[in-house]
Parts: C-alpha cells; sequence; structure tokens
C-alpha cells in the first residue's frame, strides 16, 4: 500500500466507496471536504499524483495544456487502477461500488480509467473532464453511471473535447449525466448541488434494486 501517498476514510458499508481524484497541484487532502459534502458517511480513498509539473502534483504528464502524454496516461491508468485493487483488499471495500469522484487533471485520469479499465469503476463524477486518449477497442460500461460537470465559460476545457467524452461513454453503454454551470475551470457550489443529487439517486436506486431482487 505505498505506491501511492493516499488518505483513507472509512465509512458505512452499505455506501459506495468515493475515490476522490485531485487536480493539478492537489494532494490526497483537497478533495475530502468535496468528498464528504457529495455522499455524506461514505468511505474515501484519496490518493496523490505521482508525477510533478513545476512541483505541483499531477496523475500523467502532459506535453502542454490540453495535450496530454498519451504513454504516460496509459501507464499510469494501468498503475492507479492495480493499486485501487491492492486498496480493495487491504481496506475490505467493494470495487463494484467504487464511484471516482475527480477533478480536472483527476477527472481526466478518472475517464481514461472508464475507457481503458472499465471493471475497476462502478460510475463516476467528472467534473471539468476532457477526452482523454481513444481507447484500443470499445469498453463494455453498460450498468456505469456518470456525472458530467462542465463550466459554460471554461477556457481550459474545449467543449467539443468534453461533448466527445459524453458520446464516446454513452456508444460504450454507459448512462450519463451531463449538467453545465455558468462557471470557468473551477468548481462552484451549484457543481457540489448538481452531483450531491446524482450521488443520492443512485445510492436510492442501487438500494431499491437489492430490495426488490
Amino acid at each position: 500500500m505505498s505506491a501511492f501517498t493516499h488518505h483513507w476514510q472509512p465509512g458505512d458499508p452499505q455506501l459506495p466507496t468515493l475515490l476522490l481524484l485531485h487536480g493539478t497541484g492537489g494532494d490526497e487532502q483537497d478533495l475530502l471536504p468535496l468528498g464528504e459534502a457529495l455522499l455524506p458517511d461514505a468511505a474515501l480513498l484519496s490518493p496523490r499524483g505521482q508525477v510533478l509539473e513545476h512541483g505541483m502534483p499531477r496523475f500523467f504528464r502532459r506535453l502542454a495544456e490540453g495535450v496530454f502524454d498519451e504513454a504516460d496516461l496509459v501507464a499510469r491508468t494501468h498503475e492507479l487502477a492495480d493499486w485501487i485493487a491492492e486498496a480493495a483488499q487491504a481496506y475490505r471495500f467493494d470495487t463494484s461500488r467504487l464511484v471516482a469522484v475527480g477533478f480536472s487533471n483527476g477527472a481526466n485520469i478518472a475517464a481514461a480509467m472508464l475507457l481503458l479499465r472499465p471493471e475497476v469503476l462502478a460510475g463516476a463524477v467528472l467534473f471539468r473532464a476532457m477526452y482523454p486518449i481513444d481507447p484500443p477497442r470499445q469498453p463494455d460500461l453498460r450498468g456505469r453511471r456518470v456525472f458530467l460537470g462542465g463550466g459554460v465559460i471554461d477556457t481550459m476545457i474545449p467543449r467539443e473535447s468534453a461533448d466527445l467524452l459524453e458520446r464516446t461513454l454513452q456508444e460504450a453503454g454507459a448512462e450519463v449525466t451531463s449538467t453545465w454551470q455558468m462557471a470557468g475551470h473551477g468548481l462552484t457550489p451549484a457543481d457540489a448541488r448538481a452531483a450531491q443529487a446524482w450521488l443520492a439517486d443512485l445510492t436510492w436506486a442501487g438500494e431499491s434494486e437489492a430490495e426488490q431482487g
């Protein structure tokens, strides 16, 4: 469990576990308040990205703003996915109920994980995500649910890239909810409220299906 510096916060085993993935310059503490607000009492797993860009942690390298080092992105995605499997054994959480909550760089590696290692995540909340990489084959995302939170005046994320991510996830079978706030790249209270409502509905739906079945 030493590959990623991380924070583990135990929670209610009846709730999904949230995988918190920070943006550039964040760390394992960065999204803890957001995770606690989005799904109170849920267990939180928050790793720190292992790439440094001018001293700022990231989850994978980029060549320029919006231009990803694709080989590094692929390698780092598999590395993170393998570590999550180890963490699930160490902390005894169910990966079939693991939901990523990512912002910016963290959202992009979560999106890459959905495309390259779809078995790792049950769903994702992706704030300010863009299309990360062409997968070698279309993943099977049936049963996965994804929340996309975009900013209408976000100058860092091209709208066409966000739209391509949405289409790609839908074509792979994911149920995608896309929301747009009158905001830039930073998160707003409206983003958090929308994601909180989506997660509450997701949790309720899962429990109802279990009770019925």
